[in-house]
């Protein structure tokens, strides 16, 4: 067989190639809810509840999947990312609002994935929380200011697999109740004094930032909008990187939960502090679980910061009506703006890990706002053309915007003595 016919007989599927270019913004958005904040809340949820809580990982996820992509959506339909979108089609006293909320929510995502890297450098070199966390922020400011989308993309999918391969081989480690974990996954429970651990659960998983990030970065691929079979083609694969991407974050958040209901609710060891989980996981599964327990966190940390710096500055530039550019100066104030504010908060924490679980907490106050305001843009044919939100696909997302409402109305009740959940 000569060369020419060897190379037309095993060339590469056109296709799978096609389908690999256009994965990547998907996974910088999982990286945001596999953060140290998730690993809080969800080491508190298998800690204190074993598998019951692993529903909410399940049902955040659904929820995450159909969002996430009408957040790619309007950035495909509309060339806008959500804040310029909302500066352009809103007045003014809505639309600056409700973008300082999901600025702040941005802070308090960086404030999580800052404190948790910081903690693993602590655990790892012995660095002190507040020298930790200053050189997260200073890292990750240099990682923005120095790399392209594609290059983070790289770095991130590489960050992804460590986390991914880390909790995989602590699973591998731990005796599991699989039956107990499979009905925990369908199976909805709001055991008594839980209902924190569950929104700091919601907020960790469907972030109000990663919202505003997935429709800046999906334009990254600065594709043809004027061709409307091209809009629809990129339409369906960015649906499949989703699909994938959010997918592989499901299996890292209950992996999280499994570890800890099986290491910990399964010996009755309550957990309140990462460090200490690390600790604990020493004796019960030697000392390669714990270094791998704080090297993933560490990894964790540093990208997750990266894209929340992404989405705090992508969020204060579309104040401004621009988009992300991390040399222009709106964009690079802001992720200043979010990372040198979260450390600053951070000087004044006692208790780091209540600090990571009431930050995911806040996040998921926030939510509504940004969920009503994705709704109203995709459901608008002014923003978005023949490409508006269907009445099926409002009624979806009128279903997840109403989950997430009552939940917060629940933990409000709660919070104020009114009622107990």
């Amino acid at each position: 067989m000569d060369l020419k016919h060897y190379q037309e007989k095993h060339k590469p599927n056109s296709r799978a190639e096609e389908i690999l270019r256009y994965i990547g913004p998907g996974l910088l958005i999982t990286v945001g809810f596999i953060d140290p904040g998730n690993w809080a809340s969800n080491l508190a949820a298998g800690a204190d509840y074993g598998y019951l809580l692993l529903w909410m990982v399940t049902l955040s996820t659904i929820m995450l999947i159909v969002l996430q992509h009408n957040a790619a959506h309007l950035g495909i339909a509309s060339g806008l990312c959500l804040s310029e979108a909302a500066t352009k089609y809103l007045p003014k006293w809505a639309s600056v609002p409700i973008l300082l909320s999901a600025v702040m929510a941005s802070i308090a995502t960086s404030l999580a994935e800052i404190l948790g890297g910081a903690i693993a450098l602590k655990l790892l070199f012995g660095i002190p929380l507040w020298l930790g966390s200053i050189l997260m922020a200073a890292l990750c400011s240099w990682l923005l200011r120095s790399n392209s989308y594609s290059k983070l993309e790289k770095i991130i999918i590489g960050f992804v697999s460590i986390i991914g391969l880390s909790f995989l081989a602590e699973i591998i480690m731990v005796p599991l109740d699989w039956g107990a974990a499979a009905k925990g996954w369908v199976t909805p429970s709001i055991p008594h004094g839980s209902l924190l651990v569950i929104m700091s659960v919601l907020g960790a998983v469907v972030m109000p930032h990663n919202l505003f990030l997935h429709s800046e970065v999906i334009q990254s691929r600065h594709w043809n909008l004027e061709d409307e079979a091209i809009i629809k083609k990129q339409l369906n694969y960015e649906f499949l990187d989703t699909l994938l991407s959010m997918s592989i974050g499901w299996a890292i958040n209950s992996a999280m939960i499994l570890v800890a209901a099986a290491v910990f609710f399964a010996n009755k060891v309550k957990v309140d502090d990462l460090a200490q989980a690390v600790d604990l996981l020493k004796p019960l599964l030697g000392n390669s679980a714990a270094v791998l327990f704080a090297v993933a966190l560490l990894f964790a940390g540093i990208s997750s910061t990266a894209t929340a710096g992404m989405a705090g500055a992508s969020v204060y530039a579309g104040i401004f009506g621009e988009g992300y550019d991390v040399k222009d100066p709106h964009s690079w104030h802001g992720v200043l703006l979010t990372y040198w504010l979260a450390v600053l908060i951070i000087l004044f924490i006692d208790d780091p890990f209540n600090g990571l679980i009431y930050s995911q907490m806040a996040l998921s106050v926030q939510l509504p706002w940004t969920i009503g305001l994705l709704i109203y843009l995709t459901s608008s044919k002014k923003v978005m053309g023949k490409f508006a939100n269907s009445t099926r696909l409002k009624i979806v997302l009128g279903v997840i915007g109403v989950i997430v409402i009552v939940l917060n109305i629940m933990l409000l009740l709660e919070a104020f003595g009114i009622m107990s959940f």
